[in-house]
C-alpha cells in the first residue's frame, strides 16, 4: 500500500534535505575561512625582548600556562621569528607568534599558539637553530 504525501509534508521534507546540505557547506567554508593562509616567517626584530610576555600574576586564572609563558619570554628572539598558524585573529598589531603571549595574550586560550610556543621551546632547547623549529612548525602547524 502507497503512502501518499500531502504538498504540504513534500515542501517541508524539500526545505530539511536542502538546510542539511547548506549548513555543512556554510561550517567548512567558515572553517577554511578562519585559517590563516601560510606565509613566510617574520624576520626577528632587533633587540627584541620578552618584557611584554605576560607574567604569573597576569596569569593567575591559568596557573597550568605560566611555564609555557615562562619559557617564550627566555626565548623571545627565536619566538619572534616565528609566523602564528592559528588563524584565530589576526590583528595588525600582532607581528609574530611573540605577539600571541603579549598583551591581549591571545595563547592563553588558543591551543594552536600554545603547541607552537611549547614546540619552539622544545626544539630551542635540543640545540635547533631558528629555520630547524621554523620547518617542524610548519610541519605540524602549517
Amino acid at each position: 500500500m502507497a503512502q501518499q504525501f500531502s504538498r504540504r509534508h513534500f515542501l517541508g521534507a524539500c526545505s530539511v534535505a536542502v538546510v542539511g546540505l547548506i549548513i555543512p557547506a556554510e561550517s567548512a567554508f567558515a572553517e577554511r575561512r578562519r585559517v590563516r593562509a601560510p606565509g613566510p616567517h617574520p624576520t626577528p626584530r632587533p633587540g627584541v625582548t620578552g618584557d611584554k610576555v605576560l607574567t604569573k600574576e597576569q596569569l593567575a586564572g591559568k596557573p597550568k600556562l605560566i611555564p609555557l609563558f615562562d619559557s617564550v619570554r627566555e626565548i623571545p628572539e627565536v619566538v619572534d621569528g616565528i609566523r602564528c598558524n592559528c588563524g584565530c585573529t589576526n590583528p595588525p598589531e600582532f607581528y609574530s607568534l611573540l605577539s600571541c603571549y603579549e598583551g591581549k595574550g591571545m595563547a592563553r586560550d588558543c591551543m594552536i599558539c600554545q603547541g607552537q610556543g611549547r614546540l619552539a621551546a622544545r626544539l630551542h632547547k635540543e640545540g635547533k637553530t631558528l629555520d630547524e623549529i621554523r620547518a617542524a612548525i610548519d610541519a605540524k602547524f602549517g
